[in-house]
């Protein structure tokens, strides 16, 4: 099984297995929330590349936080797509899309993203659950499907 290795700026390492779902969290830069319109527009840039660069399994939109679970995919020559692409283009068009909302400019997301290689089947179906549950962990609402940017694959 493929492995690439790839570095962010703080040089913290990164490691993409091909093939294997990808457990993310990234956070905003500064303290304030997202309003439920910026929280929708993350939202829909996080599926814009689902089935063409990645196979998306399940995002939240938290009001500070964004949780994804995906798979990259492969592009026609067979190579996979690198996190690191998918990351910039789905944190740069949401922060396009937050500035715009709120009349603002500049950073919206820390450079830094967590990620952790999913192992098995178990702990990808544990990850969809844990993503299910924040908003409802939060005490933002009492059942999952109350949460309006909460995006889970139908099977």
């Amino acid at each position: 099984m493929l492995a690439i290795k790839y570095d962010y700026r703080r040089r913290l390492p990164h490691y993409q297995k091909a093939d294997r779902a990808i457990f993310i969290s990234f956070r905003r830069g500064v303290d304030t929330a997202l309003t439920g319109d910026c929280r929708s527009a993350v939202l829909e840039c996080c599926l814009w590349g689902n089935r063409t660069r990645f196979h998306l399994h399940a995002a939240v939109v938290m009001p500070e936080h964004v949780h994804l679970l995906m798979t990259p995919l492969r592009d026609a020559g067979g190579d996979v797509f690198c996190l690191r692409d998918i990351l910039k283009g789905i944190k740069g068009a949401s922060a396009r899309a937050v500035n715009q909302l709120l009349g603002s400019s500049g950073p919206v997301w820390q450079e830094e993203s967590f990620d952790h290689v999913v192992r098995s089947h178990e702990s990808l179906q544990q990850k969809i659950e844990y993503i299910r549950q924040n908003p409802v962990r939060r005490g933002l609402v009492k059942t999952p499907e109350e949460y309006p940017w909460l995006w889970v694959e139908q099977a």
